[in-house]
């Protein structure tokens, strides 16, 4: 039985671990070849490559700084060139820190701008360019995924950075969804909650997300294989009448204070 995403070709960025890595191996288990991104974690990202291809698809890994934006461009296009074109692009790739902005360290802060936010923009664009060229030439469009955040909503605090990155990227998604439809391309966002990534284990002990997940009001921390799945319907024909759209797979984070009340309680 194929897969929604047979014969799909994907480039995801941030792809050697984490919720980038969940989303790429869910990608093949769909149908698609997939180029992976990694900075610094090549073992990470062979290692996600390996399973990929005991799927029975192509993959591929790309090393490189999505945050320099001559880097990304020639990742979208080398991806691209070894996948024979490209109908998905993920943005995935992330950096953070946590202090408080009154002492925040600038050239962190900067750095986390720079990653998240115009990082995301660089790839967007290149991705979206040659998904229009792709449309001119024999009416292939694509589809693209923006790996945002309820950071994007909610203010939390000592993420200030953060949270103005993933702002910034909700709107350049849905502005960048009205711009190309006319190319056959869709544009949407995903907001993954509290995921239990290795990334989290910079700022919290096991034993801070063992007690932070039992706070949260599904008791748990959600999982990059659940971002996988999520990803791959919005990115997949099943999604073909959604495009600037945000879907929120967070666990109920975003719902008021009062809603994790004990009934009856305060």
């Amino acid at each position: 039985m194929s897969g929604r995403l047979e014969g799909k070709t994907a480039f995801v960025t941030g792809s050697s671990k984490g919720i980038g890595a969940g989303i790429a191996l869910e990608l093949a288990r769909e149908g698609a070849d997939v180029a992976l991104n990694y900075r610094s974690s090549e073992q990470e990202a062979e290692a996600v490559a390996a399973q990929i291809r005991d799927l029975g698809r192509k993959a591929v890994s790309l090393q490189g700084d999505i945050g320099d934006r001559g880097t990304i461009e020639r990742l979208v296009a080398d991806a691209a060139e070894q996948l024979g074109g490209l109908d998905l692009f993920v943005s995935n790739a992330v950096y953070s820190t946590r202090e408080p902005f009154l002492d925040a360290d600038l050239d962190e802060f900067k750095k986390t701008i720079d990653v998240s936010m115009w990082g995301a923009f660089y790839g967007l664009r290149a991705a979206c360019r040659l998904m229009r060229d792709q449309f001119n030439k024999n009416g292939r469009g694509g589809s693209v995924l923006i790996v945002s955040s309820p950071h994007a909503e909610i203010a939390f605090p000592a993420a200030m950075a953060y949270n103005m990155a993933k702002a910034a990227l909700d709107q350049m998604a849905r502005t960048a969804a009205v711009e190309v439809a006319r190319y056959a391309t869709r544009v949407n966002i995903l907001h993954p909650g509290w995921i239990d990534t290795p990334g989290e284990r910079k700022f919290f002990t096991e034993k801070q997300l063992e007690e932070g997940a039992k706070s949260l009001l599904l008791g748990r921390l959600g999982t990059p294989e659940e971002c996988g799945k999520a990803a791959a319907y919005v990115l997949s024909d099943d999604a073909a009448y959604m495009t600037g759209s945000t879907l929120s797979l967070d666990g109920g984070v975003k719902l008021p204070y009062w809603s994790r009340r004990e009934e009856g309680g305060q």
